[in-house]
């Protein structure tokens, strides 16, 4: 199983000197990941969502950061495909060029976006974007395999064209879709390519969703084929604050996930702007339970609790990856157990200190990923 990390550049505080320093201690953070071990750094892509994601330009930022290392993996995760948005031709010549700058390390997630709020920036309807995304997905690993296009579809019309450069990964880098609904594990399962499991699914969703794709993956016709390069990979979203004082490890990342609930639930659902809240342990146990009802939110038809029933759970059970690096281990443990290829951790949520996230690298780098390579050592010793 790999341990990665997925960024939205979530800020409590979204003024000009705020976003500067999140994007530099994410720089920080990442380097300090490569040498821990950890196996990629994913960034999403959003576009006008205050305070729940400032990643707006992924190339970008993976481009910066594949030039500061040397061996972790550079994942897309994902591009939005809405052609205004990103024209495949566009996102060619860029998924090849950092693809050659990185030395092959490119991951290649693709999606359509997830509100109205960032489609309308581009003048869509969200409703109406999926057939756009088909035709966009299918076109763009022809012109990295071809270096070449000529195309007339229904949305997207290029006249003959060399496109440069072609990538380092031959024919292209793996490709991954953004799944949160039930239908997406299904289209990344049908078209052959991997499941970027992006929500907050426990163990026994995770298994669920990965039963699934599995048996859609099995059963794909190869008409259905996206590019050149089956992958057959399910990664899964996991929240996580390890730190020596577990109690502490539960009050910080707590707090996080309910600052994610609230940001994600005013720009999908509408609801009141986030706040950073009180910082009393007690005080903030006492605002969740309150809370438990009222801050609900989804991405998709995910449901992502306020944190309200994990601040309560005894968490000898693993119900979260918030504690010290024996929890973390636990809850890894279930998610592998549940069919997980990769974990990718979010550690990043508005309310969570730098110094905390870096603690954690720390911990899951020394003590949570060798658990799991001696683990797998030991299985192929065994063989």
């Amino acid at each position: 199983m790999k341990f990665s990390i997925i960024y939205e550049a979530q800020m409590a505080d979204p003024s000009r000197e705020s976003e500067r320093r999140c994007f530099e201690e994410i720089v920080e953070q990442v380097m300090l990941a490569e040498e821990m071990g950890f196996d990629n750094v994913w960034a999403v892509e959003h576009t006008a969502l205050t305070q729940y994601a400032h990643m707006s330009a992924p190339e970008t930022f993976l481009a910066y950061i594949a030039g500061r290392t040397k061996r972790i993996g550079i994942g897309h995760g994902v591009v939005c495909l809405p052609p205004a948005m990103n024209h495949p031709v566009k996102v060619a010549e860029r998924i090849a060029t950092l693809d050659i700058l990185s030395g092959g390390r490119v991951h290649f997630g693709m999606g359509k976006g997830g509100t109205q709020q960032e489609a309308g920036t581009f003048g869509y309807d969200l409703a109406e974007l999926q057939p756009m995304i088909d035709e966009s997905m299918y076109l763009i690993p022809k012109i990295l395999k071809d270096g070449h296009v000529e195309h007339d579809g229904k949305y997207i019309k290029i006249p003959s064209r060399p496109i440069h450069p072609s990538p380092v990964q031959d024919p292209h880098p793996p490709i991954y879709y953004a799944c949160t609904r039930e239908s997406t594990l299904q289209l990344a399962g049908d078209r052959g390519i991997g499941a970027l499991v992006l929500g907050f699914s426990g163990p026994e969703e995770i298994a669920r969703k990965n039963a699934i794709y599995r048996e859609h993956f099995k059963n794909r016709k190869a008409e259905d084929q996206v590019g050149f390069r089956p992958n057959e990979h399910l990664a899964a979203f996991c929240a996580a604050c390890v730190l020596d004082d577990r109690d502490e490890a539960r009050r910080i990342g707590l707090k996080g996930q309910r600052f994610f609930a609230e940001a994600i639930s005013y720009w999908y659902q509408g609801g009141p702007k986030p706040t950073a809240h009180i910082e009393s342990a007690d005080d903030n146990e006492g605002a969740l339970e309150q809370a438990r009802e009222q801050v609900v939110a989804y991405i998709s038809e995910e449901k992502i609790v306020d944190g309200a029933d994990a601040m309560t759970s005894n968490y000898t059970v693993a119900q979260d990856a918030y504690g010290n690096a024996d929890d973390c281990i636990r809850y890894c443990t279930r998610l592998q157990e549940a069919g997980a290829d990769e974990v990718l951790f979010l550690f990043q949520m508005g309310t969570i200190p730098h110094a905390a996230i870096m603690e954690t690298i720390k911990n899951i780098g020394e003590k949570v990923i060798p658990h799991f390579r001696a683990k797998a050592a030991a299985a192929i010793a065994a063989e």
